[in-house]
């Protein structure tokens, strides 16, 4: 069992289960009726996604800098209770079902799924590692 970290809208992999849309807003000019048959996602989690001011600093990071300044806002949004059980209950679905969690962004490096991966594996998750 494991939990893969995706690009939303990308084509799934064979039993990848459930995705999850960890982002703000659904897909522009997509019913919501194909968001799942489009590969967006099955599920709509916005609480792990970054807050709109947060998700602005990492949208216009240019610098190492400014990166490591988005990833410290981030993990503090993050480190909330409700948000910490949220990365719990993942991180243990991770040892009994496949599933995955994502954004619409192009580079993982880039995009709050690179920090949400570390915190899954912080709390213990399985998480399929970084595609190569």
């Amino acid at each position: 069992m494991v939990i893969r970290v995706v690009r939303l809208g990308s084509k799934r992999v064979e039993q990848e289960g459930v995705r999850i849309g960890t982002v703000r807003r659904p897909p522009r000019g997509v019913p919501k009726t194909e968001f799942a048959s489009g590969n967006w996602y099955d599920v709509w989690y916005p609480n792990l996604s970054p807050s709109m001011e947060t998700m602005k600093l990492g949208q216009e990071a240019r610098t190492p800098a400014q990166w490591l300044g988005f990833s410290r806002k981030y993990r503090a949004e993050m480190a909330h209770p409700d948000h910490v059980r949220s990365i719990e209950l993942l991180a243990g679905l991770s040892h009994q079902s496949n599933f995955s969690v994502g954004c619409y962004c192009e580079e993982e490096s880039r995009c709050h799924r690179s920090i949400l991966r570390e915190l899954l594996l912080e709390k213990g998750a399985r998480v399929e590692p970084v595609a190569s």
